[in-house]
């Protein structure tokens, strides 16, 4: 569903603190791929994303510091 909550499968776009703008798709552990912005259900960032919705800030420890998003926006894939 299109609710704005994260979930599997959800491509979602991210502003961090300098404004920067990325966007990812949270896929399988066995489908990542950083240059497709593929990334692991298992990594940092997608289980700060899970259960998240557009417009809330999620803070994400990762081993070279913290960093904290904006989620712009959340899009699932049309079947």
């Amino acid at each position: 569903s299109s609710d704005g909550t994260v979930r599997f499968g959800a491509w979602v776009e991210l502003e961090d603190e300098e404004g920067e703008v990325s966007r990812y798709r949270i896929v399988g552990a066995d489908e990542f791929d950083l240059a497709k912005k593929l990334i692991s259900l298992d990594s940092p960032v997608a289980k700060a994303l899970i259960g998240k919705r557009e417009g809330d800030e999620v803070v994400v420890k990762r081993p070279k510091g913290v960093i904290e998003y904006t989620i712009l926006s959340v899009e699932y894939p049309k079947l």
